[in-house]
């Protein structure tokens, strides 16, 4: 091969080389714009329902409404206390589907006697509105409201359940209003170490408008706090849950639900999720 026939095929070959990074540049532009301009739609997927009526999924439950500081009326399923002592339980959903879902959670903590407070944030289970980080954190404030105010519970008698990304909104909460204890399920660092986990090759820490920081907050709140994981989580990696039970000022336990995927049933109502919400129920 002479060398200027060499130097052709080397500088055609340069030349592709360039129109494919160029090639795989845009694409990267690309999906990185589509991230960002479409992101609460990845973060957020509610169900709209419809959800039926408290009475018919969970014996002794009555529909509530739920007035946001923002001018929004939420639907939510009540079940009181079978007695004045028995504590209640704040459940804040995970980012999808709508509160029908943890109706079998909601009658079994009820069976154990205690309080449920069930509700879907804006935008789910045919309420108005659309979910951010900032709205979530009004409509758990109108739910705990609705409690105290309405229903008459005792602060000190209110636990908070958060599930994934609930469980971000409950500690979000606990840092202006703590309560009795807190159990969090599955959770997450903060919202861009378990989107990283997801989309490794994206700058999804410059991107994310919404940020939950869980581990920073839970660190300055000063409650037992339970941690309940699936050690097969393949949505929030369990050691992100371990390291969020590590940042707990009162860490009461660690439960670690052997081989359980985020959404299998053993995690949504199963013995170890309702045990541990009993057990620190009646410890605080």
């Amino acid at each position: 091969m002479t060398r200027p026939r060499r130097a052709v095929i080397i500088g055609r070959v340069v030349r592709s080389l360039l129109v494919g990074a160029g090639a795989v540049a845009l694409l990267l532009a690309l999906v990185v714009g589509l991230l960002w301009g479409f992101q609460r739609s990845l973060i957020y997927l509610p169900d709209s329902g419809p959800v039926g009526s408290a009475g018919d999924v969970i014996p002794g439950g009555r529909d509530v409404v739920l007035r946001t500081f923002d001018g929004l009326d939420l639907g939510g399923w009540y079940v009181p206390a079978a007695d004045e002592d028995a504590a209640t339980v704040l459940v804040a959903n995970g980012n999808g589907g709508h509160r029908g879902l943890r109706a079998p959670l909601a009658r079994a903590l009820a069976d154990a006697g205690l309080g449920v407070l069930l509700f879907d944030y804006r935008g789910y289970g045919g309420n108005p509105g659309s979910p951010t980080e900032e709205g979530l954190a009004r409509d758990i404030r109108a739910a705990r409201a609705f409690l105290l105010e309405d229903a008459g519970v005792p602060a000190d008698r209110l636990l908070y359940f958060g599930e994934s990304l609930g469980a971000a909104v409950v500690t979000e909460l606990a840092t202006e209003h703590p309560p009795a204890g807190l159990v969090l399920r599955s959770p997450f660092v903060d919202l861009a170490s378990v989107a990283a986990e997801h989309y490794p090759l994206l700058p999804v820490r410059a991107l994310l408008w919404d940020r939950y920081p869980l581990a920073e907050q839970l660190a300055g709140v000063d409650v037992p706090t339970t941690v309940v994981l699936g050690t097969a989580d393949s949505i929030v990696p369990p050691e992100q849950s371990r390291a969020v039970a590590e940042a707990a000022r009162q860490l009461h336990r660690l439960v670690e639900v052997a081989g359980a995927d985020h959404n299998d049933r053993v995690l949504l109502d199963g013995d170890a999720v309702v045990d541990a919400v009993v057990e620190l129920a009646e410890r605080s």
